[in-house]
């Protein structure tokens, strides 16, 4: 391999998220943490260059859209998921939560609703409460493989006059899951025909593992590209959340003129300094880094599941099919949730995200984030199969 994904990189005093929130969130901070959505490889060497060789220059003033900031957007996702977009479907954002409460405040009236299939990622659900709008729950089904499915006879009964925005998580988080082409059309045909607008969270997009694929949600039919709004980015895929670059793509103009009106006079479609040329960089240089690393993040899994089942029967993990987050099914283990946070934080040292902040559907399963020197995810099994070996 081309780049070490093996050292282990002392994070503490960098300001980090990972480290220097523990105290604060757990009350200690001898955790060893494995739960923010970040990894700990190092940043693709091009994206740095990029960014060093801009920082060469001693001015650091108001910056304009490079010319290939759009064409290195279009050309990747037309490469890796065959969907060719406009140049006026886009528009930079501050981030994909961030772009969730402005929907919110922007296309809902504050009585309307919105619907989340949980277990989702938390701020499904907490920014639109955050921001006074109501959450209906429509709860995915759980199979017994332990994969999930859109529950659409459920979105038949919680559906009222009031719902006006769904939020799929495409792939999902914390399931891993790539929806199918028909699942996605499927949903497409009963929100256009219920008048709901999509929020598309396509953030782990770029991270599809074992052979699937990702699928955007605006591709799939002509009433899913008029319904939806879709986020993406690539600072989970390479690293780079601390650099907030994000983009919208909308492809009706009627919600495209309301939502990038909105972006434009509040001066939010204005990136800073260092987000173009992050993008431009992840886009046309690091496709061979991405390789290697979901690589590495499989030989990860495959570790997990081999480690689970001779040491922890008891726990079992789903394999994603995409992103660098496993689900843990611990269910098994018979615990209660403060028995299961005991488990975990009091005896095996660990900090993971715990499945019920997930919402509906999370109880009993932890959320583990496997994107770390391998030594490093053995380390904590080992804690956490002594820990379970002394229940």
């Amino acid at each position: 391999m081309q780049y070490d994904f093996n050292t282990v990189i002392e994070r503490r005093g960098s300001g980090d998220l990972m480290h220097e929130a523990l105290k604060p969130r757990w009350g200690r901070d001898d955790l060893q943490p494995l739960w923010v959505a970040d990894m700990d490889f190092a940043v693709c060497p091009e994206i740095l260059d990029a960014l060093r060789h801009r920082l060469e220059h001693p001015i650091l003033g108001y910056t304009v859209e490079p010319e290939d900031y759009f064409p290195a957007i279009h050309d990747w996702v037309l490469s890796h998921h065959q969907w060719d977009i406009k140049r006026e479907w886009l528009s930079f954002i501050p981030g994909i939560v961030k772009g969730i409460g402005l929907v919110c405040n922007i296309f809902l009236k504050p009585d309307e609703k919105v619907i989340v299939m949980p277990p989702v990622y938390h701020p499904f659900f907490l920014t639109p409460r955050g921001n006074h709008r109501e959450v209906v729950w429509n709860p995915l089904i759980r199979r017994e493989d332990g994969y999930y499915d859109m529950d659409f006879e459920g979105l038949e009964r919680v559906c009222d006059d009031k719902c006006r925005l769904l939020i799929l998580c495409n792939p999902h988080n914390p399931g891993g899951i790539c929806w199918t082409r028909e699942t996605l059309t499927r949903l497409a045909d009963f929100c256009y025909d219920h008048h709901l607008l999509v929020i598309s969270d396509e953030i782990h997009c770029d991270m599809a593992l074992f052979g699937h694929r990702h699928i955007p949600f605006a591709s799939v039919s002509e009433k899913a590209a008029n319904i939806s709004i879709t986020f993406q980015s690539p600072t989970k895929t390479f690293n780079i959340a601390g650099i907030i670059t994000s983009h919208a793509i909308v492809p009706n103009k009627e919600l495209r003129d309301r939502f990038f009106g909105w972006l434009k006079a509040n001066e939010l479609d204005e990136a800073h300094i260092f987000a173009h040329i992050a993008t431009i960089a992840a886009f046309r240089k690091g496709e061979e880094w991405r390789r290697e690393m979901l690589a590495y993040v499989e030989e990860n899994i495959r570790f997990v599941e081999n480690y689970c089942r001779e040491h922890i029967p008891g726990i079992r993990p789903l394999r994603p099919q995409a992103s660098f987050l496993v689900w843990l099914d611990c269910r098994e283990l018979h615990l209660s949730h403060e028995a299961l946070l005991d488990l975990f934080i009091d005896k095996a040292h660990l900090a993971l995200n715990d499945g019920e902040m997930f919402g509906p559907g999370g109880e009993g399963f932890m959320r583990l984030n496997v994107g770390s020197p391998r030594d490093y995810i053995r380390q904590a099994l080992e804690k956490l199969a002594k820990a379970v070996k002394a229940l």
